[in-house]
């Protein structure tokens, strides 16, 4: 079809629109919004054709170009309207490309046409760069034009904006995809050149951004020739932290991360393959390993654990996707692991259970992932779940199970930050005790199970154990005054509570379930039910779930305790739980012992009914 016509005419601008002042507004996603300040004198806003693109960094398509994207800011929507306009058809010609990278890389354009001319190119790139895309729309750019294209962005990797070097690195990236290696083969020889000039921090950082995004999504044919000509870079980065920052350690990590990743979803295909490329990686790696979690973690800011937080990933996909690597090999780095789950608990207990510590607010890092102690903990579940479920490692670790066991109930304390969510909103607390997206009490709950299904009779034994203790140290705690004595108490009964079903079949195969779970919703009685109402709450969970194994005289105390609670001001929480006891103790309960009959009972519940009706149209 015949190119449109684009009008020649241009808009009045300021003599030199590398001047013009922008106050850029944060993109949001593929979108960049800019306001300009001040104001562009308003004009039309014509196209031309791109010829001449391929000229000196200061040709005229640039300034004209510049002129547009200026004027795409202008406050009067007419001229905003129809710079678009014009764009939109300039883009259509040749050269368009090349001009709209020239101004991404250009240091003298303000900072907020840069970013804007960098979102429009990766948008130029998905549309235009490969005719078999299902985004392409015609024409395809010219094999002249991606020349001039590749290598602009390739030499501006390392430029020293941050925002601006991760968009060249997501264009480069892009392009790689489709390109690499046939019709780019110095790609990754040059980013692995830059990757090793230590004297070029941008550089390294540039190139390390772009090789990440790369080995996101190449495919099965790519990585195979990736992996080991990449390796010996990242592995000299991850290794030498004398001359890399940890920011930059952590970045290789996550790349060999995806390589791992990648290398595994390709195992079932290309089985030896595979094997035999991880496995000529393995020692190297895994000396790392045991020397970056062999440091233990002392604070809740991520930057002091980012470096760990990669190795777990890395481990998590090496035995999921490996699971017949030399024991050996993979068993060398389960001390390290150990005490690094030990040493972040303390840093967890002190920061998030009890707020006793500043802990940094939830963050996200340049992929989007969530950077919080949480998730580092919620890391390090997935992977001991993992490693307990693999029978070779589960052996490894059989004598540690019992403290494993231990360590994950105390895990499952409620944090602060939960009790006064759960104070503040009641449909909060419902909603959470029933969801079961992550969260140290899940993830710890899925542990738990594994290690019943694991080792059956040995982890139910475990982690009876482990509750019997941790109930032990809450009423030192208590005793000794602490204020805190009953979040121990609480997660051991919500351990217990979480694997119900097995434990009322152990108790009839022998185990003493019963007198150890008596002993701890007894011992909850007479304490304050408006000091300690989520204590209040799981006993009444408890009962309910234990009902067929607690004595009948127990079931019966908690029935009428959770028959007062409900007709009683008592926090909310203390009312849910009392509402479970009952819809499962009353079909059971002898009603002639109980001091209220059934229609006092039915009458409290009305009264409870329309008070949480009246509270969530509030």
């Amino acid at each position: 079809p015949k190119s449109p016509t684009i009008p020649t005419t241009r808009p009045p601008s300021p003599s030199d629109p590398a001047q013009t002042k922008i106050n850029p507004v944060q993109p949001k996603g593929d979108r960049a919004e800019l306001q300009p300040n001040p104001r562009p004198r308003r004009g039309v806003v014509g196209g031309r054709s791109f010829a001449m693109a391929a000229a000196g960094a200061a040709d005229g398509d640039q300034r004209w170009l510049v002129d547009c994207l200026t004027a795409t800011l202008d406050t009067a929507r007419e001229v905003r309207a129809f710079a678009e306009e014009s764009l939109c058809q300039a883009s259509l010609q040749p050269g368009y490309g090349a001009a709209l990278t020239k101004v991404t890389v250009n240091k003298e354009v303000p900072f907020g046409l840069r970013q804007l001319a960098a979102v429009l190119l990766k948008q130029f790139i998905k549309q235009h760069w490969e005719e078999d895309e299902d985004n392409f729309v015609p024409p395809v750019v010219s094999a002249s034009e991606k020349v001039v294209i590749r290598q602009l962005l390739l030499t501006s990797l390392d430029d020293s904006n941050g925002k601006i070097r991760t968009a060249i690195g997501m264009a480069v990236a892009a392009i790689g995809q489709n390109d690499w290696p046939e019709d780019w083969p110095e790609l990754l020889p040059f980013l692995l050149k830059l990757i090793g000039d230590q004297s070029n921090g941008n550089g390294v950082r540039g190139a390390l951004r772009c090789l990440a995004l790369l080995s996101d999504d190449l495919d099965d044919t790519c990585i195979p020739k990736l992996v080991p000509e990449l390796f010996p870079s990242l592995y000299r980065i991850i290794s030498s932290p004398h001359l890399y920052e940890n920011s930059l350690r952590s970045k290789a990590l996550g790349i060999v991360h995806s390589c791992i990743s990648m290398l595994g979803s390709m195992s079932g295909v290309y089985k030896r393959e595979t094997v035999n490329l991880m496995t000529s990686m393995l020692d190297p790696l895994v000396e790392q390993f045991s020397i970056i979690l062999n440091s233990p973690v002392l604070s809740p800011n991520p930057d002091d654990w980012s470096m760990q937080m990669e190795v777990l990933k890395c481990l998590l996909q090496l035995i999921q996707n490996f699971p017949r690597l030399p024991e050996a090999k993979i068993s060398a780095v389960l001390g390290p692991l150990w005490q690094t789950f030990v040493s972040s608990f303390k840093v967890y207990h002190l920061s998030i259970i009890q707020a006793s510590e500043n802990a940094d607010n939830v963050g996200y890092d340049s992929d989007g992932s969530e950077r919080s102690l949480e998730s580092f903990e919620i890391q390090l579940f997935e992977l001991w779940t993992t490693i307990v479920g693999n029978s070779m490692l589960a052996k490894v670790i059989a004598g540690n199970i019992k403290e494993l066991a231990y360590y994950t109930i105390s895990f499952q304390q409620i944090t602060e930050e939960q009790v006064q969510n759960w104070s503040r909103d009641a449909n909060q607390y419902v909603a959470d005790e029933d969801d079961v997206t992550y969260s140290c009490r899940v993830s710890g709950s899925l542990l738990l199970e594994e290690i019943v299904t694991a080792y059956e009779d040995y982890g139910i034994d475990a982690i009876l154990e482990a509750s019997q203790v941790c109930f032990r140290e809450s009423r030192e705690l208590k005793q000794a005054g602490s204020a805190d004595w009953w979040r121990l108490h609480e997660a051991s009964l919500f351990a217990l509570g979480s694997l119900s079903e097995h434990l009322c079949e152990a108790q009839d195969s022998g185990y003493n379930v019963r007198d150890l779970l008596e002993q701890m919703v007894t011992d909850i009685v007479g304490t304050g039910v408006h000091q300690y109402p989520f204590l209040h709450a799981r006993a009444f969970s408890v009962v309910a779930k234990f009902s067929s194994l607690i004595s009948k005289g127990i079931c019966e105390q908690y029935l009428c305790n959770a028959a007062h609670a409900i007709a009683s001001d008592v926090p909310p929480p203390v009312k849910v739980g009392a509402c479970r006891a009952l819809a499962e103790l009353l079909p059971e309960s002898n009603q002639s012992s109980m001091p209220n009959n059934i229609m006092g009972i039915l009458s409290s519940l009305v009264d409870l009914l329309r008070q949480v009706m009246l509270y969530t149209c509030i």
